[in-house]
């Protein structure tokens, strides 16, 4: 079947879920729809530390050093970013006293992050993460980082902490590949919920795998993926050196936030609105149907850190 292209301008006529998805836009028809959709659920992505954090706090750490003029990622600089991102994040002075409010010495830690071969998360990521989490006095035996496999690995299997890193990049199946469909690992049949454009993704957080475990989100915005076309389709004209990363509690949040700036760089680029080929509006409605977090923007507390050239947000 071929697939039906929604403009912006036809999308918002007909509704809107919140004020993000006004930005979302269109969805794509002719998904694979190979399973009944999940059921609804409700959860948190905060992991129930509404204490330790200010609601739906966001911090956007970029640094102009972080990439190189031929795109390898510097890894002292990402460590200070994400150093300096959990400082703001937890209000602490020290990145040594904000992980202890992330993770304890008896916890079990997975760190789940992202394998795709054209843009993974990173060993930089990885082990600046990593690193922490060992500093904080996690037994080495204890943490593990992986993506595909995670339901056999027995770390993840008795997690009692979960971090969750990958790349931003525009997606076929979901519009976004957000840090909430960064779970999507975390199912058997992750085709199961490719349904309208992966709009159920949510109730994944809500298995107990991954319920009320995810004390960290980072949304890699070394080099994001502004624009693709196609299921297997890549082109590094449209890799973008943003060299930030997005971190916060709330992954809804999160991910509206990251939604933000790729759609401010596709304006830029496209010199218009252009709906993306799929919508993500499996974000919004992560907030409005699945209650996972916040994804009005107004409601968001965002804290920019380091440079700003070309934020645009």
């Amino acid at each position: 079947m071929a697939k039906k292209i929604i403009t912006r301008r036809d999308f918002l006529k007909a509704t809107a879920v919140t004020p993000l998805a006004g930005a979302i836009g269109c969805y794509r028809t002719g998904a694979a729809a190979v399973a009944p959709k999940p059921v609804p659920g409700s959860g948190s992505g905060v992991a129930g530390l509404q204490s330790v954090s200010r609601g739906s706090r966001v911090v956007l750490v970029r640094d102009e050093n972080a990439v190189t003029a031929d795109g390898k990622f510097n890894a002292e600089v990402i460590q200070k970013m994400l150093d300096d991102a959990v400082a703001a994040l937890f209000g602490e002075k020290s990145p040594a006293a904000a992980w202890k409010k992330i993770v304890k010495p008896e916890d079990t830690v997975g760190i789940k992050t992202n394998a795709w071969r054209q843009l993974p998360t990173g060993k930089e990521v990885e082990e600046a993460i990593k690193r922490r989490v060992l500093e904080a006095g996690v037994p080495a035996e204890k943490v593990a980082v992986a993506d595909r496999g995670v339901l056999n690995n027995p770390i993840f299997q008795n997690a009692t902490v979960l971090i969750n890193a990958r790349p931003a990049r525009v997606h076929y199946w979901a519009g976004l590949g957000s840090c909430i469909k960064n779970y999507i690992q975390f199912v058997p049949k992750p085709s199961e919920y490719h349904n309208d454009a992966c709009a159920d993704l949510a109730t994944i957080w809500n298995l107990p795998a991954v319920k009320d475990k995810t004390k960290l989100n980072i949304q890699v915005m070394l080099t994001p993926l502004f624009h693709n076309i196609g299921p297997s389709g890549f082109n590094e004209k449209y890799l973008w050196p943003y060299k930030g990363m997005i971190v916060g509690q709330d992954v809804v949040a999160v991910d509206t936030t990251a939604y933000r700036v790729i759609q401010a760089k596709r304006k830029q680029f496209f010199n218009e609105d252009q709906a993306l080929e799929t919508s993500a509006h499996h974000v919004a409605l992560a907030d409005t149907r699945h209650k996972l977090g916040t994804s009005d923007p107004g409601k968001i507390e965002l804290i920019k850190l380091g440079w700003t050239g070309e934020i645009l947000v």
